[in-house]
């Protein structure tokens, strides 16, 4: 193939390993060496064993046509807040530093495994998934700059064409938030469509298993690998489509940067421009701007008891974010914690209806490009909504937001319209990603 086999996206290395036009063994190859020459300068892996990957590509290959799954030879970057029975996972703690490998897969893992999926690795992540602290991982696109997180190895391995797909979790904003500092497709699903077991748990109302590609159709090998099922919909079509940018009552409190601000024009005018109806639109009532507050509340009350045992047994060891989620020092009552867990979960189904009035609706994802730095992984808050909401939704990469680095909108939907909203996503992304403005120069 004339192609570089390590800037295929998987759709594409799936039909050619499919005709047989490519091994998993050489496909492989080429990921190594490519993260071999720039995983030095952008620190996407917490671990990576090269035999063991070349050892799994080798029995791969061995599979029969006829037996072999939707991923097969896929490699998927794992991150490593995920259970893997045979690479360790350390979440990026001190109490696990130098553990060994578990037991057992998370179910997620087991179901990539299943479906014939080569494992790359362990991505790099913040500690246990919770804190805005980042790692060794730099953005791609320019090393002073986060790439996001707490999934930033994730997204930097997609981005930096390390790995096709990534596995990655989003409890605020760890899915949306580095896919649009890296300039990547990042894909929350609904909440509970992908199960959460042998991932570590910060709040079992919003964490949520989720992907990171740079070509959308990968997505659709994942919804068939891990079997997402939709509410019926109708076929989206961009020529007359009502289409509703939410600009959300974050936009005045992060405030709205101009990256963000720049990309907000030009995809209206995109939209505009290729003969879809685009509108301002609100909240449909006002208690949505609640979610917010709700959204710490119960980050606070459930991470208070999802990172207890640690606590107990290495509190020296924890983040001060962790310590003080444990502490409660933000003096998140019970009465409050209530009122967040029940004022959140009136708002969905108010949600899901009020989507069904639009074809799409388009958010923002960031304030404004990645920071510079890597002590800040930047501000979850357009995100977290939805992860409250349990909606899906969809990192739209295309736009140019300054100093070299991408910026990105959202496309979200109501609860279980994950594949409904894929194939929009596909429509307006391609307009994004070829018009928007971005000029990426990995």
């Amino acid at each position: 193939m004339s192609v570089d086999l390590h800037r295929l996206p998987a759709c594409q290395a799936a039909l050619s390993l499919e005709n047989d036009q490519l091994r998993v063994e050489q496909y492989a190859k080429a990921l190594l060496a490519r993260i071999a020459a720039r995983n030095p300068e952008v620190h996407a892996w917490a671990y990576i064993d090269h035999e063991f990957v070349l050892n799994q590509a080798r029995t791969l290959d061995k599979i029969p046509v006829e037996k072999r799954g939707p991923l097969h030879g896929i490699p998927v970057a794992i991150k490593d807040i995920a259970l893997t029975k045979d690479m360790p996972t350390r979440y990026n703690s001190d109490i696990y530093r130098g553990t060994t490998a578990s037991s057992v897969d998370a179910a997620c893992v087991a179901t990539l495994r299943a479906s014939g999926a080569l494992l790359l690795g362990k991505t790099h992540t913040t500690e246990f998934a919770a804190t805005t602290e980042g790692g060794p991982c730099v953005n791609p696109h320019n090393a002073k700059h986060t790439p996001g997180g707490s999934s930033s190895g994730s997204a930097a391995a997609v981005a930096d064409f390390q790995a096709p797909l990534a596995l990655g979790t989003q409890t605020g904003g760890s899915v949306v938030r580095p896919a649009s500092y890296t300039g990547i497709y990042g894909f929350k699903p609904t909440w509970g469509a992908i199960s959460r077991e042998g991932l570590a748990q910060y709040s079992i109302t919003c964490d949520t298993a989720g992907f990171f590609a740079r070509d959308i159709d990968d997505f659709k090998l994942l919804a068939k690998a891990f079997d997402l099922e939709d509410i019926p919909s109708k076929k989206f079509q961009l020529l007359g489509a009502k289409i509703g940018f939410l600009r959300t009552h974050v936009w005045d409190l992060a405030p709205a940067g101009p990256g963000l601000q720049g990309a907000w024009v030009k995809a209206k005018d995109l939209l505009t421009k290729h003969g879809a109806n685009v509108e301002e639109i609100e909240w449909p009532d006002a208690d949505f701007e609640k979610l917010t507050k709700w959204h710490w509340a119960i980050m606070n009350g459930e991470g208070r008891s999802a990172f207890y045992g640690h606590y107990q047994l290495d509190k020296k060891s924890l983040a001060s974010l962790i310590v003080s989620h444990v502490e409660n020092k933000d003096n998140i009552s019970r009465v409050n914690f209530l009122e967040a867990l029940d004022g959140s979960a009136c708002l969905r189904p108010i949600w899901d209806s009020f989507s069904t009035q639009y074809d799409a609706i388009i958010t923002p994802s960031v304030p404004d490009i990645a920071p510079e730095g890597l002590q800040f992984t930047g501000d979850a808050r357009f995100c977290q909504a939805w992860s409250l909401l349990h909606a899906p939704c969809l990192n739209l990469p295309g736009f140019a937001g300054g100093k070299g680095l991408p910026i990105g909108l959202t496309l979200v939907a109501g609860r279980f319209h994950d594949r409904q909203m894929l194939e929009t996503g596909k429509i307006i992304g391609d307009i994004f990603e070829k018009e928007g403005g971005f000029d990426s120069k990995l």
